[in-house]
């Protein structure tokens, strides 16, 4: 399991880092890009960052209720491929967010904290859970709900950190344009 989320980290790493040349391709004629640059209300730095917020949300929620469902079919490995999904869905929803916005820099920033600031709020959430982890009856074992708190609290955080990135800053290839 410890190598699974080293990877997982990893190709996070890797995500972050060649961040400017995966934006790059996505182009500015996405139709997505088109219709949020478009609107008048997403020009503005705090419907936006809700805008971004909400998204995450509607991500993150969407997947946990898919994975939950999925625990009812007996199809191995399965969801492994919602999270990629998962992962995939939220990097090219956050490009769009960043392609579309066409405000200052420290706008920009504001949108990216305020939008990504769901996945800190989350990881708070979880950081407080396994603080106040107590066992339900005497003599239970909490050591599988340490463990999944602990992933829960790496990648919620993991999360922020490359929403806000890829949302919060631009790049020098995005400015050219």
């Amino acid at each position: 399991m410890s190598s699974i989320l080293l990877i997982g980290l990893i190709v996070m790493l890797f995500i972050i880092f060649f961040k400017a040349l995966i934006i790059e391709m996505f182009g500015i004629k996405n139709k997505f890009v088109k219709k949020l640059k478009n609107a008048e209300w997403f020009q503005k730095t705090w419907p936006a960052g809700m805008f971004l917020f909400a998204l995450n949300a509607v991500l993150f929620f969407f997947t946990c209720l898919l994975l939950y469902v999925l625990t009812f079919l007996p199809i191995p490995y399965i969801h492994w491929v919602i999270m990629l999904f998962a992962v995939i869905s939220s990097v090219f929803s956050w490009i769009v967010v960043n392609k579309a916005w066409q405000g200052t820099k420290k706008n920009r920033f504001k949108l990216g904290f305020i939008g990504s600031s769901f996945y800190l709020i989350l990881t708070i959430v979880f950081i407080y859970g396994f603080m106040s982890l107590k066992p339900a009856y005497p003599g239970e074992d909490t050591f599988m709900s340490a463990i999944g708190l602990v992933f829960a609290i790496i990648v919620t955080a993991i999360a922020f950190i490359a929403c806000f990135v890829y949302t919060g800053f631009s790049g020098k290839a995005m400015d050219r344009k």
